[in-house]
């Protein structure tokens, strides 16, 4: 059973490469929790979607520990993997987003997969439910085009310190039926608001359902991510900022349900995400992380 993790990304809003961010006494990152639940939860394998260039700062740090206790391969995101006939426009620098990430994985990813965020916290309860249904997938009791996602409360998603991303969902009968990502979302209270595409505010109540990139998908989504991807570089010259449009997998497999191409079954949890979105959110982190670690949740050092 596999598990994609998208940490490719640059970290822009945290001024860094925050997925080697240690967080606690014995040099874990919040990678390493979720690739310890992985594991928990029956995973096999992790393939890392990385930059090239960060290579032997991520093996180093990351893949070399954990591969003695999990199958570990590499897959890297290159801006310049792109269909032929288009180009990178003049002056970008920041990657195609997260279905193009995902396409990186097309020679590698051999089965139905899970695909998480590298510098999320998801907690324990998502991977089982992501593992119980790829479980079916893999068993043939589920086939292609039958999909999961992990639904979290957007109130549990939040951070203090400035807004998130978040695949803002609507749900009927336990299925997805839309995702919508909200690019700037906003803790109130104990509910939240998003800005929309007139600038304004919009109230989301605390029990949204949102993603949080959280994903079970079965083989054959690689090959629409391929076609998505086509029609995203087609119409870049149509985006506000060709410098930074990005295809993103939420926005793909909400296309791909409206096309009717796949379902996707909607798993609830009441896990309490915790993340680095900005460098201020790292005390917050560390102190969920040790208070875990002194329950009993995990152990002080994951790979000892």
């Amino acid at each position: 059973m596999t598990l994609v993790i998208l940490a490719a990304g640059m970290g822009s809003r945290y001024g860094g490469l925050k997925q080697l961010d240690p967080i606690t006494d014995h040099g874990n990152f919040i990678i390493d929790f979720s690739i310890y639940d992985a594991i928990k939860a029956g995973f096999d394998e992790v393939v890392f979607i990385i930059k090239k260039e960060n290579y032997e700062l991520f093996h180093e740090t990351v893949g070399k520990r954990v591969e003695k206790k999990i199958n570990v391969k590499y897959a890297f995101q290159d801006i310049n993997d792109i269909p032929e006939g288009f180009s990178v426009p003049d002056g970008r620098v920041k990657p195609w987003g997260t279905t193009h990430a995902i396409l990186a994985t097309r020679d590698v990813v051999k089965g139905a997969y899970g695909v998480i965020n590298a510098d999320d916290f998801y907690g324990r309860n998502t991977f089982e439910k992501l593992a119980a249904h790829l479980a079916r997938v893999e068993s043939g009791e589920l086939a292609d085009g039958h999909n999961c996602a992990i639904g979290f409360k957007v109130k549990n998603t939040l951070t203090e310190k400035g807004t998130v991303s978040r695949g803002v969902c609507e749900t009927e009968n336990g299925m997805l039926t839309s995702i919508v990502e909200r690019l700037k979302i906003k803790k109130v209270g104990d509910d939240a608001a998003y800005l929309d595409e007139n600038e304004q505010w919009v109230d989301l109540p605390g029990d949204t359902t949102v993603s949080m990139n959280c994903w079970g998908l079965t083989n054959d989504t690689l090959a629409y991510f391929e076609k998505d991807f086509l029609k995203f570089m087609q119409n870049l010259d149509k985006a506000p900022d060709p410098k930074k449009a990005e295809c993103l997998l939420p926005v793909s497999i909400d296309s791909m349900m409206k096309d009717g191409l796949c379902d996707v079954t909607m798993y609830q949890t009441d896990s309490e995400w915790c993340g680095v979105t900005y460098p201020e959110d790292k005390p917050w982190v560390v102190e969920t992380i040790r208070a875990l670690i002194a329950s009993g949740e995990y152990p002080e050092d994951l790979w000892a």
